[in-house]
């Protein structure tokens, strides 16, 4: 008797296997999703592809009807990734609130970003989100940042550029913008200058960079639990991050504590602004920076220019309907 209720729970564990897998090798030929196996989700694809998941990701979605797809791997990883406009702005704007980044975002970035705006919810991130949407409403606040753009562009980029041109040197651009772009951070954050653009970048910015792109690689892990063993026997690339976290937290923290010990309130920095708007520990300032997109819009907004009249006049017009309401200095740049 026991045999047979064996027998018959074996076959129904066996057909509903068999049953799973085919439905879903159904549904995702259907919706030509990422290929969502039994028990294992997509960990297989994932395991392929994790050295380019972006790319891979990109081609998925592009092949969906809705470019929104479904990602399910072991150790209840659930999530959606959508490239849909209207997806996009019903999570990052119609409904943010209704959409926090959860406990394994803010885990998994804890370390590089502490409490900062970039790994926040609820109220913190509030408080954060007003006092920033309002410095950067300044006029102020502006006005330092189109100065510092300004000359970092004619005392650093177009002489980097003109140089190249010259000797006809081959520049990888993204790099190039990166330097570009944290000179310009550094400075509108802590009115600091790094001065890495024409060089081979500080220590600071070689910090930051390996910071960020191992904590991104804490997401790629094939087992959620993998990062946390290597964390606590200090081991690979967790060593690697706590050094490079290292390096930023006590160079921003040196910066911050000065600013607080000589109580600097003329300047127009962000940090400088956030010190006069809220009684914030150095602790809670060193949080606050994380990174941005910029050099990878700036590289994609230089090909897009290079494409053609139209998408140059599409992109001067603004430029030119803000300069007459505003006084604005003359700036001609020829492109060719």
């Amino acid at each position: 008797m026991e045999l047979i209720i064996f027998s018959i729970l074996f076959l129904i564990f066996v057909y509903s296997c068999y049953y799973l897998f085919t439905s879903n090798q159904k549904q995702n030929a259907n919706n030509k999703g990422f290929k969502i196996y039994p028990i294992v989700g997509v960990l297989p694809g994932f395991l392929r592809n994790r050295h380019r998941f972006l790319d891979w990701s990109t081609e998925t979605l592009s092949q969906c009807p809705t470019n929104t797809v479904v990602f399910v791997r072991p150790g209840k990883i659930h999530g959606v990734i959508s490239a849909n406009p209207l997806n996009v702005e019903h999570v990052l704007k119609t409904n943010f609130d209704n959409y926090p980044k959860g406990d394994r975002f803010r885990l998994l970035l804890q370390d590089f970003l502490g409490q900062g705006i970039f790994n926040s919810d609820g109220e913190l991130w509030k408080i954060q989100r007003k006092t920033a949407s309002y410095e950067f409403n300044t006029k102020s606040l502006r006005n330092f940042i189109i100065d510092n753009v300004r000359v970092e562009t004619f005392t650093r980029l177009i002489p980097v550029l003109n140089q190249a041109s010259k000797t006809q040197q081959v520049l990888d651009l993204q790099d190039v913008l990166e330097q570009f772009s944290f000179d310009n951070i550094c400075k509108l954050a802590f009115n600091v200058d790094p001065g890495c653009l024409g060089k081979s970048g500080s220590e600071f910015m070689r910090a930051f960079e390996e910071a960020a792109t191992l904590s991104y690689g804490r997401f790629m892990y094939a087992f959620p639990f993998s990062w946390k063993i290597a964390k606590f026997f200090n081991i690979g690339s967790e060593k690697k991050l706590k050094n490079s976290i290292k390096i930023v937290h006590e160079f921003a923290e040196s910066i911050i504590k000065t600013r607080f010990e000589e109580e600097a309130k003329t300047d127009e920095d962000l940090l400088s602004m956030f010190i006069g708007s809220h009684d914030n520990s150095p602790q809670f300032m060193v949080d606050v920076p994380g990174k941005d997109k910029c050099p990878q819009h700036l590289l994609s907004l230089t090909l897009r220019i290079k494409g053609g009249l139209p998408v140059r006049n599409r992109c001067i017009k603004p430029w030119l309907e803000k300069k007459k309401d505003e006084s604005m200095d003359s700036i001609t740049v020829k492109i060719k």
